[in-house]
């Protein structure tokens, strides 16, 4: 649900993209694309480089004319304006402050190109430092802060300008892992606080999974599957879009009779998914974490262990099979001791619930 905006906040706009596309040197790097962003939604682009996220957020921003298709902000058609006159916050990976201006003055920048009263300018800023928790802070220089306190400034000076909408390029890929951690945490509840529409470029799985309200994939300049964190995870489409999210053990499955068998190397297991329409084989997706182990004899499949790594978190097992010509990942998060004490070699079953399941639109 949109939050209604603060005294003095500009309420927050939608953004559509209509068949917008965009090619280099005959190259395309955005094909035509239609995205939908509803007011004081975050949506991630995630996708490798060159896929075309940033491409598109360059045209969201005013910095690409795109060739074809239309930019709208809350309906009203930008293609044609300037950056400047669009209503864009944007923050980039290199935050981009003002060395030679303290956290009060590059916070105030923005406010006096506005031409706003110096009361104003002075109520504002205090109000965005209180929010960014950083009350204090506003004599100090870049300098002088911390990797993410200079985030958290460039947050603030990116929104105190009341902007229609909010552009993250990258905007943690400066920071340590522990610190870029938490400050996903952050920016979620502080966008989520603000209400502003916002558009995250990232090629962070965490990341997007993290702060999105919904996460578009992209590969090829297409968006390949939009939707919530969740369900993109849980039930992806495609090969990549499985394959990019995370790890994911990818199995054929080929039409028997009225229904389905898994073929795993010399075994083969009854498939609860039906096959799609007019296609013999098809692919399958099973999620690391879904798999289930018993000690052998147990029921499942038998598998022999390959390698064990311990992350911390959860144990990562690599198994192979009898005639499965490639590996399968499983994580144990709370390995029982028998499975922790797991080394290569030694074999175990294998099974997971139908539930876990998916099958992909891919050709097997």
């Amino acid at each position: 649900m949109t939050r209604p905006p603060r005294p003095g906040q500009a309420a927050p706009q939608s953004l559509h993209l209509d068949q917008v596309s965009k090619s280099y040197a005959g190259v395309p790097a955005v094909r035509p694309m239609t995205l939908e962003i509803a007011r004081g939604e975050l949506v991630a682009l995630l996708g490798p480089s060159g896929c075309g996220k940033t491409t598109t957020l360059r045209m969201v921003a005013g910095f690409e004319m795109p060739d074809t298709g239309s930019v709208l902000i809350g309906g009203r058609d930008v293609t044609e304006l300037a950056p400047e006159h669009r209503g864009i916050g944007m923050v980039f990976q290199s935050y981009a402050l003002f060395p030679h201006m303290t956290v009060g003055e590059n916070l105030a920048f923005g406010l006096r190109m506005q031409r706003l009263a110096r009361a104003e300018i002075a109520r504002r800023v205090a109000a965005i430092l209180e929010t960014v928790r950083l009350s204090g802070f506003e004599n100090r220089y870049a300098s002088q802060l911390s990797g993410g306190q200079q985030q958290r400034v460039a947050l603030a000076r990116s929104v105190v300008t009341n902007p229609a909408i909010l552009l993250l390029d990258e905007p943690l890929g400066a920071l340590d892992k522990n610190l870029r951690e938490g400050m996903q945490f952050e920016l979620h509840q502080l966008q989520r606080s603000l209400g502003i529409t916002s558009v995250l470029v990232t090629h962070d799985q965490e990341e997007a999974l993290t702060m999105a309200d919904r996460v578009a994939v992209m590969d090829a300049g297409r968006i390949l599957q939009i939707g919530p964190p969740d369900e993109v995870y849980n039930r992806p489409r495609t090969r990549f879009v499985a394959e990019f999210l995370g790890t994911a053990n990818i199995f054929e499955a080929q039409r028997d009779g009225a229904g389905a068998v898994l073929r795993l190397g010399a075994t083969r297991l009854p498939c609860p998914l039906p096959a799609p329409k007019g296609r013999e084989t098809f692919l399958v997706a099973i999620r690391p974490e879904i798999m289930r182990f018993a000690k052998p004899g147990s029921g499942g499949i038998t598998m022999r262990v390959t390698g064990h790594v311990f992350r911390g978190s959860y144990h990562a097992f690599e198994l192979a099979a009898d005639g499965l010509g490639q590996r399968v990942i499983a994580y144990r998060a709370a390995a029982e001791p028998w499975e922790a004490a797991l080394n290569e070699g030694d074999q175990v079953d294998v099974s997971w619930p139908d539930s876990a399941l998916v099958a992909l639109e891919d050709g097997a």
